[in-house]
């Protein structure tokens, strides 16, 4: 801890003067379940210390996370707390740090473990950003962040093209531009779009129902699918829509009408068209349908790379039929259906609330989940329900909220497409937009981004550096490094920012290099 805790304590000073206010009426709020929190936490703050200049600042991550310290009094990283003052999505994952965590394009990072469950961002992130407004704190000059930034994004391991921009989250104030409106591809980041898209046409509380129903004529009990890509078939759910409790619901209810032999079938209709990415077959992504469990993972993985199965509603189906069985209801091999209006509702279950599901895609960078809501939102905004028509909702979805798009292309939701285009002008204004305290909606894009050296793709990076106080959405491809995200300056400033990179030949030296560039903005006191 002696060697971690340092460098924060004049920044905790500055940054709790300014929003002291807001804190306060917080806490207020949820006094029962942070007042052991600050117990814990009280000794780790004693011993926070100043380091020499020049050194980069570093974070004291009290209880194996993004601490509760610095986290209450920037009010940057707020979302789901629970007992112990720390984001119950971020504890579930540290406790999974085995390996780097989450899952990236390349293959390169992987690990098991995901976010449990956890409910909307709440009351405590209204004041995101606002404190800072009235507060007499100096604000970043374009000068000084280019002083910091010009430099550093000269690195040649950032290839022949890369762009940046660095914005106030409080005041929507452009700070730093370099190609803001070049568009590049942006690999992983595209699921911050897909993310605000996604909540701010359904709702953060919107949830996805698996159903069992029965055709009155035919005696077919029909599983429908609802387009929840968190369904698992394990015996502990940890949260999640459980397809076994399915099975024992609907055997209970057929057992009630006298029935314990079915014609069992699946209905996939929700979503249309190819269920296969562009790219192919990929171990980053299942084939992409409106019923699956367990993303068709082939093992007991929850996160990254794997084989998948060739069929996941098929999959899942007898999956749900072994269950059955073990009920005492026997049926047949199971196959494609389509429930009539005439059906009968026998049970279902249902998906965390959606902020939740955009938390554990952006913190694992689940190509599965991100998929999914994209044709999610093509189905809520009367959109064709398939890769292009995903793509095509996100773009619309994002024009209504004013968002820039000029030069954008969606041509999926998770960014393994390398058509897909967009700018570090749009990925900026999709993270400030998120922490606009009139959308509390999109509050889950900046909980679920991932906390440096701590959770999902950045559980293994700045180890050295900014740890704790970035969070980011990485994204990889070959020849493709990207990193957007927010962080913390030395006054206590909210900065959002969006590095982009093209023909880069060394995929570690870049993110090194992006890490570098994101440590700097840290540490920089450029008021």
């Amino acid at each position: 801890m002696a060697r971690i805790a340092n460098a924060v304590r004049p920044r905790l000073a500055r940054a709790e003067e300014a929003v002291r206010p807001q804190v306060a009426r917080a806490v207020e709020a949820v006094k029962p379940r942070l007042a052991h929190a600050v117990d814990i936490t009280k000794p780790q703050l004693a011993r926070l210390t100043a380091v020499r200049p020049g050194k980069t600042w570093q974070y004291t991550a009290v209880a194996a996370g993004a601490g509760l310290a610095l986290t209450a009094v920037v009010v940057s990283a707020a979302g789901p707390w629970d007992s112990t003052g720390q984001r119950t999505a971020e504890r579930h994952r540290a406790v999974a740090l085995d390996g780097t965590g989450g899952a990236d394009h390349d293959g390169t990072s992987g690990g098991e473990g995901v976010p449990a469950p956890a409910p909307s961002a709440g009351s405590v992130l209204a004041g995101l950003g606002t404190a800072a407004k009235g507060a007499a704190r100096a604000t970043p000059t374009p000068a000084s962040l280019a002083a910091v930034l010009d430099p550093l994004l000269k690195n040649p391991a950032l290839g022949s093209r890369h762009t940046a921009v660095v914005v106030d989250v409080a005041t929507g104030e452009r700070l730093y531009g370099a190609g803001p409106d070049q568009a590049l591809t942006p690999a992983s980041t595209t699921k911050i779009a897909t993310a605000v898209a996604a909540l701010s046409a359904l709702g953060a509380d919107h949830r996805f129902t698996t159903r069992a129903v029965l055709e009155p004529d035919t005696e077919e009990l029909v599983l429908v699918g609802g387009g929840d890509p968190t369904l698992t078939a394990h015996a502990e759910t940890d949260g999640w829509a459980g397809l076994r409790d399915l099975a024992r619901k609907t055997a209970k209810a057929l057992k009630k009408r006298g029935l314990d032999e079915i014609t069992l079938s699946y209905d996939t209709t929700l979503f249309t068209g190819s269920q296969v990415h562009p790219i192919g077959v990929n171990d980053n992504l299942a084939p992409v349908t409106a019923l699956t469990a367990d993303e068709g993972r082939t093992d007991d993985s929850t996160s990254g790379p794997v084989t998948r199965v060739a069929d996941p509603a098929a999959d899942a189906t007898k999956k749900f039929a072994s269950v059955l069985r073990e009920q005492g209801v026997k049926t047949t091999a199971p196959g494609p259906s389509k429930a009539t209006s005439r059906s009968e509702s026998l049970a279902e279950v249902t998906s965390p609330p959606l902020s939740t599901l955009v938390e554990r895609m952006l913190t694992n960078s689940d190509n599965d989940i991100a998929e999914t809501l994209a044709r999610q939102v093509a189905v809520a905004t009367g959109t064709r329900a398939d890769f292009a028509g995903g793509g095509r909702a996100v773009a619309a979805t994002l024009t209504r909220l004013g968002l820039p798009l000029k030069g954008t292309a969606f041509r999926d939701g998770s960014g393994l497409d390398r058509d897909d285009r967009l700018t570090a002008h749009l990925l900026t204004a999709l993270l400030v937009t998120a922490g606009d305290p009139g959308r509390p909606e999109l509050r889950a894009v900046l909980t679920g981004l991932p906390v440096a050296g701590f959770t999902g793709t950045l559980a293994g990076r700045y180890g050295d550096g900014a740890a704790g106080v970035v969070r980011a959405k990485t994204g990889t491809l070959t020849g493709v490094n990207t990193l957007a995200g927010t962080v913390v300056d030395r006054d206590g400033r909210m900065l959002a920012f969006a590095f982009l990179t093209a023909d880069t030949t060394d995929p570690g030296a870049a993110q090194s290099a992006l890490d570098r560039a994101a440590t700097a903005l840290a540490g920089c006191g450029c008021g």
